[in-house]
């Protein structure tokens, strides 16, 4: 959610600090949930064991090194690929950013299925690109892509943009289906004699269904795939993310990178993580078993919540009146979903990560006392500054 004007683009507004909700609702800032930003509520315990010695890559005076060399050696085991395959940035947005930067000329295009991840068509936007937006399927059919509308789509287009699990939609896509999308899109370029688009899978959300699409990436060498340790890891306030990709398409975007976006701190703390597994395993565990009692108990409050195979949740309320008074109402109480533009296809719609047990409690007692078909309670008139 954000305080700005609800005529401003989307895209390009950003969500209110903690300082801003608890200054407009009159509450303690302890008291402010995030269950807007898809973020998971407990590091691991042996960062904090790594903090409170000290133990990292170089000292914290000196730069990091410039090649990230244990964290790529780690990121590389973990995910299965060469070294020469990963590119590291400071979060999955800088690596957008850079494939932005490197196949998003000024006049070019870029497929973005919708509803997805907003931050496509900012990053389109800021490259003088253009988008072409394809409407995802309905609710019934999982917010599934429209596969031949894509195809058709690609052949005008420098990138296409997609993400899997979806979010917000919170579904992945039908097994095989990109497999299929990317050899057709390939055979399309092909039978044309120009270049294939890039194809960017956006996989924040892989390890909550154990899977991944790097292996595309041999039969359609313009994939590239992009990782982060913001979810199941638990770690996004490091802001540590990858492109995983051939080595071609690697050495076309490593010219294009920070050497040191990404601190000492961060990249050795990451790696650990990433060498240990076991923490990130358990995270995910722990989420999705949170995530089916609050969906739960979500709708048995009569909030109708749809399936999830990620760490958040979308609730449809079948109203943008009935959203809105929700999501006004968890507001009063500290707790900040996740709201949409009123030009958005999911407008009526709520999104609520799944955060600890406690946390999730809290939410769950307030819902039991909100009617979502009253209209939305007054917003407080003054807004910080």
């Amino acid at each position: 959610m954000t305080f700005v004007s609800p005529t401003a683009p989307a895209s390009y507004t950003w969500e209110a600090t903690d300082e801003e909700v608890a200054a407009r609702y009159g509450l303690p800032i302890e008291r402010v949930v995030r269950f807007d930003l898809n973020t998971s509520p407990t590091p691991p315990e042996l960062i904090a064991e790594l903090l409170a010695t000290g133990r990292f890559e170089t000292r914290l005076s000196e730069y990091p090194p410039a090649d990230y060399k244990r964290l790529v050696a780690a990121a590389a085991e973990r995910f299965g690929v060469g070294t020469d395959e990963i590119m590291v940035g400071a979060g999955a947005d800088e690596v957008l950013d850079i494939i932005g930067k490197v196949f998003l000329p000024e006049g070019s295009r870029a497929v973005v299925p919708v509803p997805t991840y907003a931050m496509y068509r900012v990053i389109t936007e800021q490259r003088g690109a253009s988008v072409i937006p394809v409407p995802r399927l309905t609710a019934d059919d999982g917010y599934a892509l429209d596969a031949p509308a894509i195809r058709q789509a690609a052949t005008e287009a420098a990138v296409v943009w997609l993400c899997d699990p979806n979010n917000p939609t919170a579904l992945p896509e039908p097994a095989g289906s990109i497999a299929r999308l990317l050899v057709e899109i390939g055979a399309d370029a092909a039978a044309a004699g120009r270049t294939a688009p890039v194809v960017v899978i956006d996989e924040a959300y892989a390890e909550f269904v154990g899977e991944s699409l790097v292996s595309l990436r041999v039969d359609y060498p313009r994939l590239i795939v992009v990782r982060t340790a913001s979810k199941a890891y638990a770690l996004a306030g490091l802001r540590v993310g990858f492109a995983v990709a051939a080595p071609e398409m690697t050495a076309l975007l490593n010219p294009f990178r920070s050497p040191a976006s990404i601190s000492t701190v961060s990249s050795t703390l990451v790696a650990e993580a990433m060498r240990d597994g076991s923490a990130m395993a358990a995270n995910v565990e722990r989420v999705t078993r949170e995530r089916d009692r609050v969906r739960q108990g979500l709708i048995d409050a009569g909030w109708p919540t749809g399936r999830s195979v990620t760490n958040f949740l979308l609730v449809d309320f079948r109203s943008v009146e009935r959203s809105a008074a929700a999501a006004e109402a968890l507001l009063q109480h500290g707790l900040v979903p996740r709201t949409f533009g009123p030009a958005h296809p999911l407008a009526d719609h709520l999104r609520l990560t799944i955060r600890d047990p406690h946390e999730n409690d809290r939410l769950l007692e307030a819902v039991r006392a909100i009617d979502p078909t009253l209209p939305a309670p007054p917003s407080p008139t003054e807004t910080p500054a």
